[in-house]
């Protein structure tokens, strides 16, 4: 058998190696149209900011080493040009050399990746205006770092790639501004966890220029002017552009293949696409989300590898099958990191699922052992069957952990309710007896038992202010002094039953807190007094870091006193 690889990064490299290890005397070719196989596209703002020290720790394997060890002929600097799947050929061109041949397959695996988005704006070409996907683009943003020692730098998006760039340009130095047409950053998490990041980012001396939309780029001397729709153009020394990335597909189009979303390559659950004996795997391909059941782009290595695996296993014979990604993530942002895995509520609401959501803050590990850290966690679930949805989780310890547990539950099928029942391991270094998890599914059992009810930030500006209800604040008098929402009646909650009296047993009760475990408290004490109670998801804590965020892009009628 001979099976020709068309792109030679994570699925590519994966199928590679996978088939050499099912077949021994397979002739196999990869061919790479960059200088680089099988790279850490994850890891190359590192080295730009010096994390990453040495240029050979960005890649996992040479074209030397492919060969050493498995005998696979790898072919960088080399572009397949067209594909030709009648007579089952692909045509090849050396860019070096310019020369021009075609090569015969018996197998075809398209791993070509995605390529950055670069809209078609005035001064794109500039040589100061940057984007980044392979090592050649690494090399060249360090090499402008080092000569050209800039002081400002603007970066077109917000994405994964655009805010490890931006941490990594802060601790050269350098002055960063982020701007996007969307209002928030990191498209995965809500508008209201996305609120931390944005917080910590600007914590960080980045100025963030949400909703805004450039128009191009035009040169000044030795600095670049960002053109923006409605505002002032923007002076730097380079631009990033990372808005994103779109399927690098022209090939498998001009072969007549079929294509789904966004000029994708559709594929079957064996990687197969279309054409006999063409398989596709990695960021070009549609995929089925797990959690939607629809079609999807997800562009993050961990599929890719997985797709690469599967294609290889099917091409030797198998019968392996993906059965979809949820798009779990993680990434470090200064000294937070932030993950999700599954669908956030937007994807929740345009994919027609009625959903309920959870808001807690527990700690990252036993609260009485030294330096326990407040993790954010939202937890959704599908509201009649209980299917857990999605989850995302800010916070400086552990979250990387928490989502990991909460990916394997999503994927294993598991309930909201089965949270309460996981077993997970506990020290207090490490956890608490209830972990976070845990304690996500012990407050779903409230809600859906009736024991509790709860009201979001969305809410608060909606609670009447005219006496019909009872707005109750049980957090200390310190505390309440130091802000809290409009109209809130302050009775802190070790003094409540003290007080129940003060409080009119007709009227319903909203209570909020910090976090929203003393006002939940609060709500059992007062429900068992026969007062209807709801408390606030997440608390004052939660609401506040959203309405800091808002008032922070513009105007808002926030409701809240001394924020």
């Amino acid at each position: 058998m001979k099976a020709v690889i068309v792109g030679g990064v994570a699925g590519g490299a994966s199928a590679a190696a996978r088939i050499r290890r099912l077949d021994e005397h397979a002739q196999i070719i990869m061919i790479e149209r960059s200088g680089y196989v099988s790279y850490a596209n994850c890891g190359l703002p590192y080295y730009v900011g010096g994390v990453i020290k040495e240029q050979a720790e960005l890649t996992l394997q040479t074209p030397e080493s492919f060969w050493d060890r498995f005998r696979i002929d790898v072919r960088v600097r080399q572009e397949v040009t067209a594909i030709d799947p009648t007579e089952k050929t692909v045509t090849v061109y050396a860019l070096d050399s310019g020369k021009v041949y075609t090569e015969t397959y018996d197998k075809l695996l398209l791993a070509p990746g995605a390529k950055p988005t670069v809209p078609a704006l005035y001064g794109v070409s500039s040589e100061r205006v940057f984007t980044l996907r392979t090592v050649e683009d690494t090399l060249r943003i360090r090499r402008f770092v080092e000569n050209q020692k800039p002081k400002t730098a603007v970066l077109a998006g917000g994405g994964f790639i655009g805010l490890e760039m931006a941490e990594n340009l802060v601790e050269m130095g350098v002055s960063v501004t982020i701007v996007q047409r969307p209002k928030q950053l990191l498209a995965p998490l809500d508008a209201d966890m996305a609120s931390f990041v944005h917080a910590e980012i600007r914590r960080h001396g980045v100025v963030l220029r949400l909703g805004e939309t450039v128009t191009g780029f035009r040169q000044d001397g030795d600095s670049v002017l960002t053109l923006l729709e409605e505002s002032e153009p923007l002076h730097s020394d380079m631009v990033l552009l990372a808005i994103g990335v779109t399927p690098d597909t022209h090939l498998a189009k001009d072969a007549g293949l079929r294509l789904g979303i966004r000029g994708s390559i559709v594929v079957n659950e064996r990687m197969e696409t279309s054409a006999p004996d063409i398989y596709a795997v990695g960021d070009a391909v549609e995929v089925t989300h797990f959690v939607t059941g629809q079609k999807a782009l997800i562009s993050l290595a961990g599929p890719a590898n997985k797709q690469g695996r599967i294609a290889a296993d099917n091409i030797c014979g198998g019968n392996s099958r993906f059965t979809g990604s949820q798009g779990s993530s993680v990434l470090k942002v200064f000294d937070l990191t932030a993950a999700s895995t599954g669908i956030n509520e937007k994807t929740a609401k345009a994919a027609g699922i009625a959903y309920e959501k959870v808001v807690l803050f527990p700690a990252s590990h036993a609260s009485y052992y030294p330096g326990a850290q407040s993790l954010t966690m939202k937890v959704l679930y599908e509201k009649e069957t209980l299917r857990l949805l999605g989850a995302q989780i800010v916070g400086r310890e552990g979250v990387d952990k928490r989502i990991d547990v909460l990916a394997t539950a999503i994927r294993a099928g598991m309930t909201a309710l089965e949270l309460r029942e996981l077993d997970l391991a506990y020290a207090p270094p490490y956890s608490s007896a209830k972990d976070p998890v845990n304690m996500a599914g012990f407050m779903i059992e409230d809600l859906e038992s009736g024991k509790v009810r709860q009201f979001h930030w969305s809410d608060v500006e909606g609670l009447p202010r005219d006496g019909s209800v009872t707005l109750l604040d049980v957090r200390t008098e310190g505390e309440y002094r130091r802000g809290h929402l409009n109209g809130f009646l302050n009775i802190p909650l070790d003094d409540l039953r003290e007080h129940l009296d003060e409080l009119e047993r007709d009227k319903p009760v909203y209570v909020n807190c910090q976090t929203g475990l003393r006002s939940y408290l609060a709500c059992r004490l007062l429900t068992q007094y026969g007062f209807a109670c709801a408390h606030l998801a997440g608390g004052y804590s939660f609401y506040q870091a959203v309405m800091k965020e808002w008032l922070a892009q513009s105007p808002y009628p926030c409701g809240m006193e001394k924020l």
